[in-house]
């Protein structure tokens, strides 16, 4: 789409248009290479601003169209970027709103880039497992050097507008509209050289240590990368920038392009890409959608306990702009978490001003012992112990005490929402909305629906974990909901291998290589051994409810370890008090070492309990493992916990740290082969028949049965695997 303006300089202007985010296809790529041919033919046209329609400028080239890119039938896109630098007519980005990989790869090759004050630009295709592929990274380092250019590319930040003119990105911000300041630029240097402009002419400025400055910029990028590999691409570009001429560091990316393209994971970023997308078209068992259920508005919501947690989801909903009123108990509580809310909230507001954000007047909480302050809210989350009792005396209260149509949230973990439903009123308004610590910071937000919520309280609920900047996932009521019931089986194999010869710096070190940030046992240290002490505890397998004369390894019949319960029975609950399955300098410390002590406690407890240690291969770890977790996930699905395998690979990316760049438990699953992962859970079931977590699914056996069928057809067999049970 096309515009021609007259004028003493007649200045057209080309409009990116492909609704709603201009996105580049391979159709609007051959439109804008048309137009801009266009352009450098008519003798009328003297200057050309390029933009997006509608008040955006690109969010970047069409994921879906990549799989054209090799086959010659639309122009690539690089190829129309470089027939836009080379234009003998100046070439003017206006830049609206946003301008993401290959929108702002357009916006580099022209030859000058004014945007609005609200915008933001970036190249995040490494996010999605790939590299930019239409010059970027040659032509970025040459404007704004390698350190910058280093920084946007392989972490795939987005710059704000203020921050891209301070590196050179853009040439001018203006306040409002960008395009008719781009029309007058333009008309200003319609008779000015263009070579000082071109990208490609120029050379990548270096570093009098250059060669010293990216080999330690490679080791950060590696260290960050945790096995992804489009980190690391993206770097081996940028090297090529330095050391190239254009034509070849543009050769260069390409190829490490088509192999980022041809690799798993590329497919694997991709999947998660969507699958996060597709969670936010949720469908409940009655058939009531995201399409058909309107969310209730809500103006002021509470937080009743001011922990850890209740602190966290404080400051997320005054993140949202929702004014909140912060219950406490008991009043020395009620200070401390006052304490500590409010230097939350400085701290957040120093990080935002760092990064260049304006800062609106903050809304402050109000702190309160009364549960009468919560008479007029919309909403009130409840993060309180996980203990029924407890949240069903505050449910109790609540009923009386809020409007019939306020919305009662509770940040369980574990627990029945029908059963803290049952002390309400209207248990039809009774949601559970599961944060993931820390809350301010952690993305994930489980979001449970009971026998009787309403779709409006689901609505709701999804609405609100949106405003918070949270990946909502609405899932089903069952014990641990999808994420922690998933883990159980996981967690089990972890102990269960270190029973047996592991250590838990091999079972750490497995994961770790696999792709996870920290091994089960430093996350466990970490969050500290007595988090699920206390949950053992509450179901009646450890402690003094355990019946007289049960065996320490079983639990009814069940395989059973009890050593997390016995180092917290010595008090060795992680970090916290310096001691867990590793060994720290001091209570609070961060540095894990190897604790000579423990193995010396396994080695006596094998003996104990007369089992033999061997060696145990890594990949025994992972199958057992990953294995154990996927075959849950089956579970999960045939029960309709969860509507669909990609919400349950969302939960494992965004909430419990599954590599992103391995899709989910369940993709990984798809990908490895379902026959195999049904032959490894059938041998080690046989081995270990005492642990029935490893019996494989009925619905995994359905699947190979059936061919395997791909993932994305899950869904329909599990409609026809339910109405035959």
């Amino acid at each position: 789409m096309a515009q021609l303006l007259r004028g003493a300089a007649p200045v057209r202007v080309i409009r990116i248009c492909n609704p709603p985010l201009n996105t580049l296809s391979p159709a609007s790529t051959q439109a804008l290479e048309r137009d801009v041919k266009q352009a450098n033919t008519d003798p009328s046209v003297k200057a050309v601003v390029i933009c997006g329609a509608n008040g955006k400028f690109s969010a970047g080239a069409d994921i879906r169209g990549f799989a054209n890119i090799d086959k010659g039938k639309f122009p690539s896109l690089e190829s129309v970027v470089s027939l836009i630098e080379k234009s003998e007519k100046p070439m003017v980005a206006a830049i609206e709103d946003l301008a993401f990989g290959g929108g702002l790869e357009v916006a580099l090759g022209c030859h000058y880039r004014i945007a609005n004050k609200k915008a933001r630009v970036g190249l995040p295709e490494v996010t999605i497992g790939l590299l930019p592929g239409a010059g970027g990274t040659q032509r970025l380092p040459r404007l704004i050097g390698v350190p910058a250019a280093l920084d946007i590319i392989t972490t795939g930040k987005h710059v704000p507008a203020t921050e891209a003119l301070k590196l050179g990105i853009l040439d001018e911000v203006v306040e409002e509209n960008p395009i008719e300041a781009a029309i007058n630029l333009a008309k200003k240097v319609s008779d000015q050289s263009l070579e000082p402009r071109r990208l490609y002419l120029k050379e990548t400025p270096r570093l009098p240590n250059m060669e010293a400055f990216l080999d330690e910029a490679l080791l950060k990028v590696k260290r960050r990368a945790n096995g992804c590999l489009s980190p690391q691409m993206c770097f081996e570009a940028v090297r090529a920038s330095v050391y190239l001429p254009f034509a070849e560091g543009i050769q260069k990316e390409k190829q490490l392009f088509l192999y980022l393209m041809s690799s798993g994971q590329s497919k694997a970023l991709q999947y998660a890409f969507f699958a996060q997308r597709a969670t936010e078209k949720w469908v409940l068992p009655s058939g009531a959608s995201w399409k058909t259920a309107t969310p209730q508005r809500v103006q002021k919501a509470a937080v009743i306990g001011l922990g850890t947690m209740g602190r966290g989801i404080v400051a997320s909903l005054l993140k949202a702009k929702i004014p909140v009123v912060a219950l406490e108990q008991d009043k020395k509580q009620l200070e401390v978490g006052r304490g500590a809310i409010m230097a939350l909230l400085e701290r957040e507001a120093l990080k935002m001003q760092q990064n260049g954000h304006k800062l609106d007047k903050p809304v402050l909480p109000h702190f309160t012992l009364d549960f009468d302050a919560l008479k007029d809210v919309d909403l009130v989350i409840e993060a309180v112990f996980e203990e029924m009792a407890l949240k069903k005396e505050i449910f109790r209260k609540l009923s009386i005490i809020c409007k019939p149509e306020t919305l009662l949230g509770t940040n369980t973990s574990y627990l029945d929402i029908d059963e803290i439903a049952s002390v309400t009123s209207h248990p039809h308004q009774v949601i559970g909305t599961h944060f993931f610590s820390p809350a301010h910071i952690m993305k994930l937000q489980e979001i449970i629906y009971g026998q009787q919520t309403s779709p409006t309280a689901v609505a709701t609920a999804m609405s609100l974990a949106k405003a918070m900047g949270k990946i909502g996932v609405v899932v089903g009521n069952c014990f641990g909901f999808v994420g922690n019931r998933m883990l159980n089986p996981y967690i089990e194999q972890t102990l269960f291998l270190i029973e047996e010869g592991s250590t838990p710096e091999e079972v750490d070190k497995a994961l770790q290589e696999f792709g996870f940030k920290m091994g089960p046992f430093r996350v466990s240290d970490l969050a500290g051994l007595d988090v699920g002490w206390r949950s053992r505890k509450g179901q009646g397998l450890t402690g003094d409810t355990v019946p007289p004369g049960t065996p320490p390894c079983h639990r009814d019949g069940r395989r059973y370890s009890p050593v997390p319960d016995i180092l917290c029975e010595m008090g060795r609950y992680g970090e916290k008090t310096g001691k867990g399955w590793y060994q720290y300098d001091k209570p609070g410390g961060k540095v894990a070492q190897s604790d000579p002590w423990l193995r010396g406690f396994l080695s006596d407890f094998r003996h104990a309990h007369n089992i033999t240690a061997r060696t145990i291969s890594q990949d025994e770890i992972l199958e057992r493992c990953l294995y154990s977790l996927a075959n849950e996930g089956f579970r999960i699905l045939s029960e309709g916990i969860a509507s669909c395998p990609e919400a349950i690979d969302t939960i494992y990316v965004n909430g419990y740290g599954w590599p992103k760049h391995m899709g989910g438990p369940m993709f990984y699953a798809s990908e490895v082969g379902l026959p195999k992962v049904l032959t490894k859970l059938l041998k080690y079931a046989e081995a270990n028949p005492d642990i029935p977590k490893l019996q494989p699914s009925a619905f995994l056996r359905k699947l190979v049965a059936l061919g395997s069928p791909p993932l994305k057809e899950w869904t329909s067999h599990v409609r026809s695997h339910n109405s035959k049970l």
